[in-house]
């Protein structure tokens, strides 16, 4: 169906929605761009290290004098009256064992709140005792990276706070093009991805890694779709992070002069209902999470160029650029001149009648025949 001639039609007759594009529009869909800094509520620098089970310890015991609990008399000369206790894991109720203080809970617990614990169990019996304990290696506190880098794996969430960039880089980086990256982040069950160039161009998406995140990286080239009019119909690529509709039609040749209607210039999308919603689509009408809209924007006029280049294309984008009207005045033109330059022909001119009338009812292929001159041998 023509879209020009299908808007014109009952709203519920459509299967899809036409949205002519306007500056409330353009703002709207701005708002639904993919990012991670509106996909995550939590994005503040993650809390101070705490103990889980499987975590190596280390703890260290130092007494005020030689003689008493942990160091024996003839030790005075010592440089520092100290014991180390030798590296343990977390064990699976969380504890971890210190002589003479018994099991220690040190799951959930940070460092500082470990010492005080072995400190306060000691205090009775050793002299003046104080504690030094220390992660030797995290085995709960870690982040994922995997996919498309250089060095996947899994790496220990740093205390100080890492943003997703961050991490990437401890992977050795991406693999290929950035521009063709695509970044997921999963956090407890919850997902987002975006292009890998919204974490360098917008700072607000390179948000803080969490332990037990999950970050993929995959290779997926962006794409859009150009037929119709268009000065080269087929399928480009983005060759950037993102592009604006302005660039997408300049990346297809722009419009064929002479046969485009720059006032009817389309893009075929698949939208969420509620970003449907938001831009005035009656979604009530139409089944399942993803509603078909066809975008309008008129070319002729000048602020149709500055609204195309605010329109951030998407992957899988299709634009149609419709022929002038003349155009289809000249086509027509032609079939009737074929007809009538055959009508002395009564076989042709009632093949051609029917091929005209074939589509005319917007049959996919018609065949036109000419006459074939007659020559007499003489």
């Amino acid at each position: 169906m023509d879209i020009r001639t299908g808007q014109n039609a009952e709203p519920d007759s459509l299967p899809y929605a036409l949205v002519r594009l306007n500056p409330e529009v353009v703002q709207i869909l701005g708002r639904f761009t993919p990012r991670l800094s509106t996909a995550f509520a939590n994005r503040a620098p993650p809390k101070a290290f705490r103990f889980g089970i499987g975590d190596i310890v280390s703890v260290t015991i130092f007494e005020a004098a030689a003689g008493g609990l942990f160091i024996p008399a003839e030790a005075g000369v010592r440089p520092g009256n100290y014991v180390v206790i030798p590296n343990q894991a977390v064990d699976d109720g969380g504890n971890i064992t210190v002589p003479y203080a018994g099991a220690i809970r040190a799951g959930g617990r940070t460092p500082a709140e470990v010492q005080r614990a072995i400190v306060d169990a000691l205090k009775n019996r050793a002299i003046e005792p104080q504690v030094v304990v220390s992660v030797v290696e995290q085995r709960t506190s870690l982040i994922s990276v995997l996919g498309d880098v250089k060095a996947s794996g899994r790496f220990p969430a740093s205390p100080s706070g890492e943003r997703i960039v961050d991490v990437i880089a401890r992977a050795g980086g991406p693999a290929s093009q950035g521009y063709d990256m695509w970044v997921t982040l999963e956090r407890q069950g919850h997902r987002a991805s975006v292009p890998f160039g919204a974490l360098v161009y917008e700072p607000s998406n390179n948000i803080f890694v969490l332990p037990a995140d999950i970050v993929y990286l995959y290779n997926q080239a962006q794409t859009f779709v150009a037929f119709g009019a268009a000065g080269t119909q087929g399928q480009y690529k983005f060759d950037a992070w993102r592009i604006s509709l302005a660039e997408a039609v300049g990346k297809a040749g722009g419009l064929s002069d002479g046969q485009a209607d720059p006032g009817s210039v389309f893009l075929y999308r698949g939208e969420t209902r509620e970003v449907a919603r938001q831009i005035g689509v009656n979604i009530s009408r139409f089944e399942g999470p993803i509603i078909p809209v066809i975008y309008q924007v008129n070319l002729r006029d000048p602020g149709g160029y500055f609204l195309s280049q605010s329109f951030e294309m998407r992957n899988k984008d299709v634009i149609f650029a419709s022929n002038a009207a003349a155009v289809e005045t000249t086509k027509f033109l032609i079939f009737l001149r074929t007809i009538m330059a055959t009508a002395n022909d009564p076989i042709l001119y009632a093949t051609n009648a029917y091929a005209l009338k074939a589509a005319i009812n917007g049959a996919t292929s018609t065949i036109i025949t000419t006459p074939t001159p007659i020559t007499t041998a003489r």
